[in-house]
C-alpha cells in the first residue's frame, strides 16, 4: 500500500505536465489537443457539474460549455495561480451555477405565466366567501383532494406562499407543485361546478 502511495503524486504530477502542455497547444487552436483534453477530464469536470446540476440534460449543456469555455480561454490559463485541472474544475463549477440561475429564472418566468393563467381561470375566492353556500360547496369539493393538495391550496391561495414555499414546505420540485396545484385548481372548478 505505502508503494503505492509512493508513486501516486509522480502519476498526477505526470498529469498535469500533460495537462499544462494541452492547454498550451488548444491556446494555438489545435484541435487535436482539445480533443485528447476532452478525453482526459470530461468524465471529471462532468462529476463537477453533476453535484451542483444533477439533472443530465441541463449536466451535459454545462459540460459542453466549459469546453467552450476553455477552448476561448487557454490562453488566459496561468499555471502559477492554479493547476489545470483546478482551473477547468472552477470554468466547470461556475457554467454549472449560470446554468441553474438561468433555468431558475426561466422557472420563475414560467411560474408567473401559469399564475397569470390560473388567476383568469379560478373562481374568485371573494365572491365564493361572500355566499355561505357556495362557500359550503367550496369547502365540500376542497375535502375531496388529498390532504397535501388540500393543504397546498390552502397556503398558496389564502396565505399567499409562494411555489418555492411550498416545494421546500413539502420537500417536491416547484414544477411538480405547480402541477399539483393546477390539477387541484382544475378538479375544484370541475367540482364546483358539477354542484350548481
Amino acid at each position: 500500500m505505502a508503494i503505492v502511495l509512493s508513486f501516486m503524486p509522480i502519476a498526477v504530477g505526470i498529469m498535469d505536465s500533460e495537462l499544462r502542455q494541452l492547454l498550451a497547444h488548444v491556446a494555438e487552436a489545435d484541435k487535436a489537443a482539445f480533443g485528447r483534453l476532452y478525453d482526459l477530464v470530461s468524465g471529471r469536470l462532468f462529476g463537477v457539474i453533476g453535484r451542483i446540476l444533477p439533472r443530465a440534460e441541463l449536466a451535459e449543456d454545462a459540460l459542453q460549455e466549459t469546453f467552450v469555455r476553455i477552448w476561448q480561454r487557454a490562453k488566459s490559463y496561468d499555471e502559477t495561480i492554479a493547476s489545470p485541472m483546478a482551473w477547468m474544475a472552477t470554468i466547470a463549477r461556475n457554467q454549472a451555477i449560470d446554468l441553474r440561475r438561468r433555468s431558475a429564472e426561466k422557472l420563475s418566468a414560467a411560474s408567473s405565466e401559469i399564475d397569470e393563467s390560473l388567476a383568469d381561470s379560478a373562481p374568485d375566492p371573494e365572491a365564493l366567501a361572500g355566499q355561505a353556500g357556495e362557500l359550503r360547496q367550496l369547502k365540500d369539493c376542497l375535502q375531496r383532494l388529498p390532504d397535501e393538495r388540500q393543504q397546498m391550496v390552502l397556503l398558496a391561495y389564502r396565505q399567499g406562499f409562494t411555489r418555492e414555499e411550498l416545494a421546500e414546505r413539502f420537500k417536491r420540485p416547484v414544477t411538480t407543485v405547480k402541477t399539483l396545484l393546477r390539477r387541484s385548481l382544475i378538479a375544484l372548478k370541475e367540482c364546483l361546478d358539477g354542484a350548481r
